[in-house]
């Protein structure tokens, strides 16, 4: 990586990321501090991607998985560097240990990435013996493990409810023995739901800009309010309007860390008209200002993946 003019922790065309507060997880460990001894950290996807450079002089708190589909990286680990290709990965253990990685000038990887954290990561490391000394693994093409990830951002790109949290984490567990164990693994087709709830989020996905009702809502299925909102509320654990705010939040944490749109902007995309009225409702659901929200999510992506 001769030209340092041209270096992009991101910003790639088709790339897609989430990065879950810190207060999200801090509230289910509330709940239940041993319930996940696993969980995702962040997720991303990045394609072509052309001048990407990452330099963490501290280390990672995380470990750290990287799926190459295309292309190729380099990643250097403690004065150790592996060369990353296609259908190989490399998985990086917690450390304070000096890392960077990037893509290649001439033929850029194509990466699937997660960084995952647990309450005991160093034991949990230690079992599977992961360590920074094995470089990249060469498997088979991975669809199955593609399919995981999938499943994992399509969960939190619904919102952070209990069940979509959970879902994403037992899916960290199979798409980590994906690689793991390769041998015991085969891809299998994504069943895509049609029934009522999915296509009530997928409308609220399309329509975060709008005021949608629980009567909208029920109405679109026939369904009287009153038992609409007990289906909603069996299935997601959470009442519709309120699961339709997390989704517009989690737009929002999405819109304040990829642009320099106002806070006002932002708010009126998502059908707030009142910029304060929308602060205090964001700040109520994710813990934090819009403000120090997009400060501290893109202090921490600086020193991440």
């Amino acid at each position: 990586m001769n030209n340092t003019a041209f270096k992009r922790r991101d910003g790639f065309e088709g790339e897609k990321i989430i990065s879950i507060p810190p207060k999200i997880w801090k509230d289910v460990f509330k709940k239940d501090p041993d319930f996940f001894q696993i969980y995702v950290a962040q997720i991303g996807y990045f394609p072509r991607a052309s001048y990407h450079y990452r330099e963490r002089r501290k280390g990672c708190e995380d470990n750290i998985l990287i799926y190459c589909v295309q292309g190729t990286g380099y990643f250097v680990i403690d004065d150790k560097r592996y060369e990353v290709n296609a259908n190989q990965y490399i998985l990086v253990a917690a450390t304070d240990k000096y890392m960077r990685y990037w893509a290649d000038s001439e033929t850029p990887w194509t990466i699937y990435w997660v960084h995952f954290n647990g309450i005991n990561i160093p034991g949990f490391n230690r079992f599977l013996n992961v360590n920074n000394n094995k470089g990249a693994v060469t498997i088979p093409f991975n669809s199955k493990a593609i399919d995981l990830w999938n499943n994992m951002y399509d969960s939190l790109e619904m919102g952070y409810s209990t069940e979509n949290l959970c879902n994403a984490n037992f899916c960290l567990y199979n798409f980590i023995a994906n690689f793991l164990f390769p041998e015991r693994h085969i891809a299998v087709a994504r069943d895509e739901s049609t029934d009522v709830i999915t296509l009530t989020i997928n409308h609220m996905r399309a329509n975060l800009d709008k005021k949608l009702s629980v009567d909208d809502m029920a109405n679109q299925h026939k369904l009287s309010s009153s038992y609409f909102s007990i289906l909603f509320r069996k299935a997601t654990g959470m009442p519709p309007i309120d699961y339709f705010i997390n989704l517009k939040m989690q737009k929002a944490c999405q819109l304040l860390f990829s642009d320099e749109v106002r806070i006002k902007a932002v708010a009126n995309s998502l059908g707030y008209e009142d910029q304060y009225y929308f602060s205090r409702l964001f700040k109520k659901f994710m813990g934090v200002s819009p403000e120090q929200y997009r400060s501290s999510a893109r202090r921490d992506v600086v020193s991440a993946t």
